[in-house]
């Protein structure tokens, strides 16, 4: 049997954005041998705001790069979307990381002399899309992240928040299933924190799925859904919030009015 394209729709009716099915992953052999993930399982919902948290060494970067394409398990299944990952060639792969995953990375990751509207137009050029769509599709993401005044200032012009909120908007200029943010705040000062942690909550109102890596209790506040990892297993998975309700941080502000 061929393995399915990236665009290969699930047979579930509204199957979950993530589905993980005992997942290990092992590093070195023989006495040298790390298990840094133990059997995870795992589901994510569509619109929810999922938190992974755990000390270093805690298995939740290797989960974040396995979820993102980055990395193959050892051992296990794992599902994005619907399409079963461990099915796809490399190809495949790639299609799926451009059209169905936005990557936010603490070290910003933006290609220096390239202006905002240039980066957040890399992935549609990527993925083959024509200069007129993809203009106005970057114009509307850095709008969505209050940076219309900065459209073609480059990263060195940039503070460090606003060269985050432009890689917020390079991550969601595809309009993937899944937004995955990797320690998004580990680099910036308070100010900036805030104002990124206020646009990831109005996209998870807005409906987008949100996964983010942090070891902060702060930033782990605002997700609907807070998981736990101790060397390489699940060992706490509270719900803060509804799927399809907003975040908790959002629903504190409302009442404070």
């Amino acid at each position: 049997m061929s393995a399915p394209s990236a665009d290969t729709p699930s047979t579930d009716a509204t199957p979950p954005v993530l589905r993980v099915r005992d997942l290990i992953k092992e590093y070195g052999e023989g006495d040298a041998r790390v298990r840094a993930l133990r059997g995870v399982n795992l589901d994510v919902e569509r619109g929810d705001y999922v938190a992974i948290m755990g000390a270093s060494g805690s298995g939740k970067s290797t989960l974040m790069n396995i979820l993102g394409c980055l990395d193959i398990p050892t051992s296990g299944t794992y599902e994005i979307d619907g399409s079963d990952v461990g099915r796809l060639d490399e190809r495949q792969l790639a299609i799926l990381r451009n059209r169905r995953v936005g990557f936010v990375f603490q070290s910003f990751n933006l290609i220096p002399r390239m202006s905002a509207l240039a980066n957040v137009e890399l992935p549609l050029v990527y993925g083959g899309i024509g200069q007129a769509e993809r203009r106005a599709r970057a114009l509307a993401a850095l709008e969505q992240v209050g940076l219309t005044d900065r459209v073609h200032h480059e990263p060195n012009q940039l503070s460090g928040g606003q060269q985050q909120r432009v890689a917020v908007a390079r991550a969601l200029v595809t309009a993937p299933a899944l937004l995955l943010a990797d320690e998004p705040t580990g680099n910036l000062d308070t100010a900036s924190t805030g104002d990124v942690l206020e646009i990831l909550d109005r996209l998870s109102a807005s409906g987008r799925t949100i996964v983010l890596i942090t070891h902060e209790n702060d930033v782990a506040a605002h997700a609907k859904r807070v998981i736990r990892l101790v060397d390489g297993e699940i060992v706490e998975d509270r719900r803060q919030a509804p799927v399809d309700g907003p975040p908790p941080r959002m629903t504190e502000k409302a009442a404070a009015r």
